[in-house]
């Protein structure tokens, strides 16, 4: 039965109007991955996640679906909205801006099942369904006790080792109510690939740029190994999750129910390594500076919900949550303050709160949080028209306040070029912002006759930031016979801009130049020609087929369209005078007698372009019965989609926002297609799952680096080294990774699984070295994570 993409009751995924697939906790179990997000990116074809984040971007987690957007996709948990991360993407590239739910942060043991829709979902469900629409239904049992303990490592690199311990159990509340506790603790080493950094070997091509080399090039140079940058690595980090899920009957037909939950996270990111000229007093053999994050993330629903108010079933709920990110940089030193320039006037461009002379080794970079105050009324009744058509009418009511903080980060952090590894936010980016929304929906699913199903819906929303949307969907299907159905969906729908697209910005000052994020809603960004941002729109059509051509086999091909205008994404990058008039209106002080005009720029978020993404998903499923010889499951999940741009926005001096690297971005980086074949046989007390992923092809367009030939000109001019326009195309071509596990149930109690993700270790397409950036050795945008394989044991014991 699912509650995804439909008001009405007792309805199986299989008979839905629109594509709904269930995912159970035994298939993320037997994904052997321990995070939430990584487990449903196994299993399920139309979501990937990134090799690997770029700065605070690999300390959270992210999904994809369609190739869109993580903030193209909505997350609820037991049809609730969940709060997104407070912390932004900054850095250029697939996932720039986004701001999403991190499902990791949520305890993966509390998880019965989770329902994916594959349809625009807005008019059903308000901003961010337009790729889809993730629906975590957690446990609800009055009994039992499980617990699990699963440990592996990288069995090529002998690093990269992880445990994680699960405990969750059901009791009784009275006679007829429930709690069910769900408590995990997941730890992770750093996973690291040799990787020889260009400015550590002692020689080069001919022509290289080799400004900032230091083997080969500095007199009297130290030894320093060549694998010292470590930049291209997983993050190590510490997690604790807790879920507490309960309801109660309070009166007749009245229930009370409520989910807490509550995660911590200390998470720490590897840096490109600094060579010893950087801060020889304090590090003389060189640092690799190190993103820390401390997090907390927490949500509560209470909830009422009874199923007579005028004949209609009805649920009114309040859910609060919010996310909470401190960022540190460790290891890491601020060379300003060691430098002759540094003053403690502060008057000067140059000035040092905490002095001059030495340097802290550890600083607060800034602290985000975010929060989301949500609340529902809902009411549903069948009511059969004519006493010919049935249906069932919904709608309710939802009002959310969202609110976003910024906090400076410690002086050293920011002042006199900002700590080595990520430079933090000044007192001109913090502050404290808040939104209302009040939406209204109404939804009619009519049984025409018993074959044929209509399902219209509308919704209303007002933004008190951005205005009104108004977004409407129908879906129908018609079953010919038992055996074939065809259903299709045309839906608009919407993405308000998040108060972190409007409100952050970053800038890093150095004596000779300045760059930086500026806010969209500040008078600073309004100097280089920004608007307020707008909510994106989107049109939405699928089609499909549902099919049983024999008992027990089960396949659904669906195609779909989604027009996505409005995008928003990184405004045109100004350089130059105009730039320095902007950032000092944010209220910074540049060093005017040495800075460098070519070396000040500074860019906005802006509704900059449109897409079109189309694309193919068919599954199939089929369970062979073989008496004594057991069982086989055998399935198959694909997904085809191509972006394509539409639009390409004009900056203030009319040139395109976009250039062919951000192109790239939206319409290549995602993989063009994702096979998963999964065959799980069990026999006695033996089950084997086996599983065949094929990840498409993805295409990068690269930035020539220092080995590129220094006389190489890019055909619009300039040099080809760093060029803004020539670009080059790295393909990372289709690969297949193999995925196995072998489990024994020694009881009813005990059952033991051993496994290997990725069994014969392969790994993305290394990039040529002459558009390999410092530390660089994959393309971290490409679909094929990075760890290689990975082997594990699991213990799993259910009483």
């Amino acid at each position: 039965m699912i509650v995804t993409g439909t008001h009405s009751s007792n309805r199986h995924a299989r008979d839905s109007s629109s594509p709904v697939t269930v995912v159970t906790a035994a298939t993320l179990r037997r994904s052997g991955q321990m995070n939430l997000a990584d487990a449903l990116a196994r299993t399920y074809p139309s979501i990937n996640i990134m090799a690997k984040g770029s700065d605070t971007a690999a300390l959270t987690s992210s999904i994809r679906m369609r190739g869109l957007n993580p903030n193209e996709v909505l997350v609820l948990v037991d049809g609730k909205r969940r709060h997104t991360t407070a912390n932004v993407v900054q850095n250029s590239g697939p996932q720039f801006g986004s701001s999403p739910v991190d499902l990791n942060m949520i305890p993966a043991n509390a998880i019965d099942h989770i329902e994916v829709l594959e349809d625009g979902a807005a008019a059903m469900y308000g901003s961010d369904a337009i790729a889809g629409v993730v629906n975590i239904i957690t446990k609800k049992q009055d009994h039992g006790l499980n617990m699990s303990a699963q440990t592996g490592a990288n069995a090529y690199n002998g690093d990269g080792w992880q445990y994680q311990i699960d405990i969750d159990g059901g009791l009784k509340l009275g006679k007829d109510g429930y709690l069910h506790l769900s408590g995990q603790m997941y730890h992770t080493d750093h996973m690291i690939p040799f990787v020889r950094d260009h400015r550590l070997i002692g020689s080069w091509p001919k022509n290289a740029y080799t400004v900032g080399y230091y083997t080969g090039v500095v007199a009297n140079a130290k030894s320093v190994p060549v694998n010292s940058n470590q930049i291209t690595s997983t993050p190590e980090e510490t997690r604790e999750n807790l879920g507490i899920d309960w309801g109660k009957p309070i009166t007749d037909g009245i229930n009370f129910y409520g989910l807490i939950t509550y995660a911590h996270r200390h998470a720490e990111a590897i840096q490109n390594y600094r060579i010893p000229t950087i801060a020889p007093t304090i590090w003389p053999n060189g640092f690799s500076p190190i993103e820390t994050i401390e997090e907390n993330d927490y949500s509560a629903t209470l909830g009422l919900k009874g199923d007579n108010f005028l004949g209609f079933n009805w649920d009114l709920s309040t859910t609060y949550g919010a996310d909470e990110d401190r960022i540190y940089n460790k290891n890491t030193a601020i060379p300003g303050m060691l430098a002759s320039t540094c003053s403690t006037n502060p008057s000067s461009g140059y000035y040092s709160a905490w002095g001059c002379g030495w340097s802290p080794t550890k600083v607060r970079a800034e602290t985000y949080r975010f929060g989301q105050w949500t609340n529902n009324a809902d009411f549903r009744r069948r009511i059969n028209i004519a006493h010919t058509v049935p249906m069932v009418l919904a709608f309710g009511a939802e009002h959310r306040l969202e609110t976003y903080d910024i906090t400076a980060g410690d002086p050293p952090s920011y002042q006199v070029g900002g700590a080595q590894g990520y430079a933090g936010l000044g007192p001109q980016s913090a502050g404290s912002w808040s939104r209302d929304i009040w939406a209204g929906y109404v939804d009619g699913d009519f049984h025409f006759t018993k074959k044929w199903d209509v399902d219209l819906a509308g919704r209303f929303e007002h933004y008190t930031d951005v205005g009104n949307t108004e977004n409407g969907k129908i879906s129908t299907r018609y079953d010919f016979t038992h055996r074939i159905a065809i259903r299709g969906t045309i839906a608009t729908g919407f993405r308000a801009p998040t108060m972190m697209e409007q409100h952050y910005s970053a800038m890093s000052v150095s004596p000779t130049a300045a760059s930086g994020l500026l806010p969209v809603s500040s008078e600073a960004a309004r100097i280089l020609g920004a608007s307020p941002l707008k909510p994106e729109r989107s049109l939405s059509e699928s089609g499909g087929v549902v099919v049983e051509p024999i008992d027990g086999l089960h396949v659904e091909a669906d195609v779909y369209q989604i027009n996505l205008r409005d995008r928003i994404v990184q405004g045109g990058t100004t350089k130059g005078a105009l730039a320095q008039q902007a950032i000092e209106a944010m209220g910074y002080t540049l060093p005017t007698s040495s800075l460098d005009l070519n070396s000040v720029s500074a860019y906005y978020f802006s509704n900059g372009a449109s897409t079109r993404t189309q694309g193919l998903d068919i599954k199939a499923d089929y369970t062979f019965h073989l008496h004594k010889y057991g069982t086989l499951a055998l399935s198959m999940g694909l997904d085809l989609n191509r972006t394509r741009l539409h639009h390409n926005g004009r900056s203030s001096t009319g040139s395109p926002l976009l250039n062919a690297q951000t192109i790239g971005y939206l319409t290549t980086a995602s993989p063009r297609s994702k096979i998963i074949l999964n065959a799980f046989y069990t026999v006695g007390s033996w089950d084997v799952n086996v599983r065949q992923t094929r990840y498409g092809e993805t295409t990068d367009m690269m930035t020539y680096s220092d080995w590129t030939d220094t006389t190489l000109t890019c055909s619009t001019g300039g040099s080809l080294r760093a060029s803004n326009s020539c670009f080059y195309a790295f393909k990372n071509t289709p690969l297949w990774l193999t995925d196995l596990e072998v489990g024994y149930r020694l009881n009813r109690v005990w059952h033991f699984a051993v496994g290997a993700n990725d069994i014969f270790n392969v790994r993305p397409r290394k990039l040529p070295e002459f558009v390999r950036s410092t530390g660089a050795l994959y393309d971290t945008n490409g679909q094929v994570p990075i760890n290689g394989g990975y082997y594990y044991g699991r213990i799993n014991a259910s009483f």
